[in-house]
């Protein structure tokens, strides 16, 4: 089985994490722990951001801080020279309170409430990304209160649909994200903001999908939106000078997986929109691109404590986790496909196939189904790869299980970034019956 090639195996045959050891990781923070692997989340960043300035284009990467956001992964993001894509309040309080630079981020969201928007606008963000004409009432009503402008993307849906998980598929004309590209209501909704002063029309967005292996559904959709462009070019004298065209870039979860190069994706949509502008004979636009679970998916791991087994005599074999649906729900909302090894006994033979189960109380709470290892022994631990994407930023307390804590390392150097939740964590807010 491949492993990155910053998680090498040691002498003790123990997992380790750019240099440094998981078992001790596991002895100094507990289990579960969320593990993160900085080198390599630096080196996805600088590959987009790099590969842009190679191409000579204008160009912002918006890390999408919805896979995983927390103050330091914020403050790693603004390390790195990226822009910010935030999804909710929680999202950009989180941002701000990091002090990420306001101008660069990006808030998205198909139902934002007068709350978020007045905060982004207070905030002074850079963009704010609209979803629907509600949210146009809404913003219009509030900078005409606070006496202020905003700068915007309008959301369209393309009607290009990627080949991916169809919970996840979101460009298609069926999707509650954006303003439909050929029904009219992209139009309308330009129409209604680009001659109110109160919106600084910066140009448009698309988001096709997620967990992409291929380039084709990029292509169309570039194609798709810049026609349209075009036509509102003539009809209105508009040209925008944003073009962005989302995120979703595939990540290695299993063998069956083959994500491309981070460069490729990058370099098929700088070339196919430098093409279509060269045609059409306009300037290239700014090139905004969201990557999210491509930057920090891989670069992630959970580590586990193995516990109780049970045999299926003929059909299976269960081996549980200190963990479960908790803190990676994945495997029960998409029928996500994960692998791991045992930290402890890297190399050691495979012998059995298990299932790995979570500790929650329902049947499907479920890992991975067949996982290969050596026959398991007491005090044995679980490494569970590429969970560094929506585990952490969906766990939850079901069964009232503290949420784990999260560790960076970076060239052989450990540090906390979320403590682990307590008990009293999860009663904090909690009110007894004589206090309500």
């Amino acid at each position: 089985m491949k492993i990155s090639e910053t998680v090498t195996v040691n002498e003790q045959n123990h997992l380790t994490i750019d240099g440094k050891d998981a078992m001790n990781l596991i002895k100094k923070y507990g289990t579960p722990l969320y593990v993160y692997n900085v080198s390599l989340i630096r080196e996805r960043a600088r590959l987009f951001v790099d590969t842009f300035r190679k191409l000579g284009v204008k160009a912002q990467v918006a890390y999408a801080s919805k896979a995983f956001s927390c103050i330091a992964m914020c403050q790693l993001a603004a390390e790195e020279k990226m822009s910010l894509d935030v999804v909710s309040g929680g999202e950009l309080f989180t941002a701000l309170r990091a002090g990420f630079p306001a101008d660069r981020i990006h808030f998205h969201g198909n139902n934002k409430s007068e709350s978020e928007l007045r905060m982004a606008i207070n905030a002074k963000i850079g963009c704010i990304v609209v979803d629907n004409f509600y949210e146009i009432e809404c913003l219009k009503r509030l900078c005409g209160e606070l006496d202020t402008q905003v700068s915007i993307l309008l959301r369209v849906a393309p009607g290009v649909e990627a080949h991916t998980h169809e919970y996840v598929v979101t460009g298609q004309e069926d999707s509650k994200f954006g303003f439909d590209l050929f029904n009219g209501q992209a139009e309308e909704a330009l129409m209604k903001t680009l001659d109110d002063t109160f919106f600084n029309v910066l140009g448009v967005h698309s988001h096709i999908g997620s967990q992409m292996f291929e380039t084709e559904g990029f292509v169309l959709a570039a194609e798709k939106i810049f026609n349209q462009l075009l036509n509102w070019k003539k009809k209105f004298g508009y040209f925008p000078e944003v073009l962005n065209l989302g995120g979703g870039f595939g990540i290695r979860y299993t063998d069956e997986d083959r994500p491309l190069p981070v460069s490729d994706y990058v370099e098929v949509i700088v070339e196919k929109i430098k093409s279509l502008a060269y045609e059409a004979r306009v300037d290239i636009p700014e090139i905004w691109i969201e990557p999210g679970r491509s930057i920090v998916g891989d670069a992630g791991m959970t580590l586990y404590k193995l516990g109780s087994q049970k045999t299926v005599p003929n059909t299976r074999q269960y081996l549980t986790v200190d963990g479960g649906m908790g803190d990676n729900i994945r495997t029960a909302l998409y029928d996500a496909k994960y692998t791991g090894v045992l930290v402890n006994r890297v190399y050691d033979q495979n012998e059995t196939t298990y299932a790995i189960a979570g500790k929650c109380c329902e049947s499907g709470d479920m890992l991975i189904w067949d996982l290969p290892l050596p026959t398991v022994k007491e005090d044995d631990y679980l490494a569970v790869f590429s969970t560094g994407a929506y585990c952490y930023s969906m766990a939850s307390n079901y069964n009232r299980l503290p949420r784990p804590a999260v560790v960076f390392v970076e060239n052989g150097e450990d540090k906390l970034v979320v403590k682990r939740e307590s008990y009293e964590d999860i009663i904090l807010n909690d009110l007894q019956l004589n206090e309500i």
